[in-house]
């Protein structure tokens, strides 16, 4: 897709200065010439250090000095999850467009809050499904609704890494934990694969006693959807690195052992096998965080509401929640009927080259953070 031409950049704040904005979002602003980091928020005097000159710091305390000023166009919310309505909510009641990283906030109600203002200002509001953007995911969503692999029968999926306890994510309670991290990618794969929302929800979890997480770090979730489909999960922060899914239809299936990262290497690949054969397929190498930049300015700029929208980050957070109520009560949950849409097209497509290697930070490189990987 050509970028039109604009006499100036767009004007982006990043909110939170972790691993996420220094491994991936910050490096990928480099692809884009016509978005431009003009401020940061951090609490970190060496983060703010290691900024260029050029970058406006402010502190969590200036925040809202930051969203009168008129220097900026969005605010990318990369904090923590249970921070993100506190920084998210009065950039969309200033007007200020809000790209928010994912699991959009850690309740239905948070969720609700956030959509409500967005509504009210005209801000667009955008959950950062960085998959969504990425033609391997698009692909996958376009076969299986045309029916490849026939009815869709069950998904089951694993996604585990190794874990640092002393992340932020390894103290940080449920919403902090592998459901709401990890399983945003097999809970938003397989929505986008059944085209459909999950009804029922049951979840087991287990904490291993050699580890220091303070929450269950490897849950199992079982999720029932309309039309008897089941589809099962497993998420860890205590093990070994899988990234995995099978979905079983009426004519075949399709697998892959590498689906979720977003590293260049290994690439995302999938397998389809029917009757007339297996078709194995390997994605093209795109640096998933500049599509999603690339596409959330692409929306603000023509108006358009993007698909990852407020309504999708809901989706998936009041699935998070029937999962802790099942963890914590040991039963099923019920959730109410929930129409599916719009899903994934090809309109959303950005496919943005990866940045060389030399240029992502190593983990021993990122600035007064803890890495996440143990």
């Amino acid at each position: 897709m050509n970028t039109p031409a604009y006499d100036s950049p767009f004007r982006i704040a990043v909110v939170g200065v972790g691993q996420i904005t220094q491994q991936a979002f910050l490096p990928a602003l480099r692809s884009l010439d016509d978005v431009a980091l003009v401020a940061a928020v951090t609490g970190s005097d060496e983060k703010a250090d290691a900024l260029d000159d050029s970058v406006d710091v402010h502190d969590y305390s200036s925040y809202d000095r930051l969203l009168a000023s008129g220097d900026i166009d969005a605010v990318y919310v990369a904090t923590p999850v249970f921070r993100h309505r506190e920084f998210a909510e009065p950039a969309l009641e200033a007007g200020i467009h809000v790209l928010l990283e994912k699991p959009m906030a850690t309740s239905v109600e948070d969720c609700e809050a956030l959509i409500a203002a967005a509504e009210r200002s005209g801000a667009t509001l955008m959950v950062a499904y960085r998959m969504h953007q990425d033609a391997y995911m698009v692909e996958l969503a376009e076969r299986v609704a045309r029916g490849d692999v026939g009815e869709t029968r069950s998904f089951t999926s694993v996604f585990t890494h190794d874990i640092n306890e002393d992340n932020h994510r390894g103290h940080s309670g449920f919403w902090g934990g592998p459901v709401p991290d990890f399983g945003a990618y097999p809970l938003n794969l397989v929505r986008h694969l059944f085209r459909a929302e999950p009804v029922r929800v049951h979840a087991l979890g287990t904490r291993q006693d050699d580890r220091d997480f303070n929450f269950r770090d490897t849950v199992g979730v079982t999720l029932r959807f309309p039309d008897d489909r089941i589809a099962q999960y497993t998420l860890s922060y205590a093990a070994g690195d899988v990234d995995s899914f099978t979905l079983v239809g009426s004519r075949g299936s399709i697998t892959s052992d590498s689906c979720y990262g977003f590293d260049p290497e290994p690439p995302r690949t999938y397998t389809i096998t029917t009757d007339d054969g297996e078709e194995s397929r390997t994605a093209e190498s795109v640096d998933q965080f500049a599509g999603e930049i690339r596409y959330f300015v692409d929306c603000v700029r023509a108006g358009v509401r993007p698909e990852p929208d407020g309504a999708e980050g809901l989706a998936d957070v009041r699935v998070f929640a029937a999962v802790e109520e099942s963890l914590r009560t040991g039963a099923e949950v019920p959730l109410q009927p929930r129409p599916f849409g719009p899903g994934l097209s090809r309109e959303q497509i950005r496919a943005i080259p990866p940045r060389p290697a030399d240029e992502i930070p190593e983990d021993e490189e990122l600035v007064d953070q803890e890495p996440q990987d143990r």
